[in-house]
């Protein structure tokens, strides 16, 4: 683990690879899952603002979901989330080339919003448990997930990296650049231990 300003971050953001493979899992995380996209209360708000913005980027299904049970909904666990379309899918997702998608990530890239996407789904696999006194960053495992980390290895990309913009709009650049330098004095301690055996 490393700490940088009360974030506590497992060393598997930068011994692990990874690198979403879209044509091989077909954007699975949106649809499998027991519930939505974890949502902060800044975000539940956003989405309930926005909404008329990105309607037209949605599927009649997903507007049909969003229109019965709400922009956000509370799940079994009592977390904020994204609503789902029968228990499935998120009810932002969208179809492209059989391939799932964010229909508010493709509301922002057409300029019809500023807000990207939640920050769970653009962390991703990153995940951050919030602490009273400071932030937990771990590296998620999940099975339908591992073309990415296939395709992570072959191109040498850390998780840090991959989560890099997401990291850096959610703690800033300046954290981001710490995290950078501790990474690399992290990797050069291992290297020297490990020619020293």
């Amino acid at each position: 683990m490393l700490e940088i300003d009360k974030a506590v971050i497992s060393t598997d953001l930068f011994t692990k690879q990874f690198t979403c493979d879209l044509k091989r899992c077909k954007g699975a995380c949106c649809v499998l899952g027991d519930s939505g996209a974890p949502l902060d209360e800044e975000e539940k708000a956003i989405l309930a603002r926005i909404y008329p913005d990105i309607k037209a980027f949605l599927r009649q299904e997903g507007i049909a979901a969003i229109e019965k049970q709400g922009t956000s909904v509370i799940d079994i666990e009592g977390e904020c989330v994204t609503p789902l379309i029968g228990g499935k899918e998120c009810a932002y997702t969208v179809f492209e080339d059989g391939i799932a998608r964010c229909g508010i990530e493709k509301a922002f890239l057409a300029g019809a919003v500023t807000f990207r996407k939640p920050i769970s789904c653009f962390l991703y696999p990153v995940r951050i448990k919030k602490y009273k006194n400071f932030h937990a960053v771990n590296y998620d495992i999940w099975s339908i997930c591992e073309p990415a980390r296939i395709l992570g290895a072959s191109l040498h990309v850390p998780v840090y990296e991959f989560a890099g913009p997401a990291l850096r709009q959610y703690f800033g650049e300046a954290w981001y650049k710490k995290l950078q330098q501790a990474v690399a004095d992290y990797l050069s301690e291992i290297s020297k231990a490990s020619e020293n055996k």
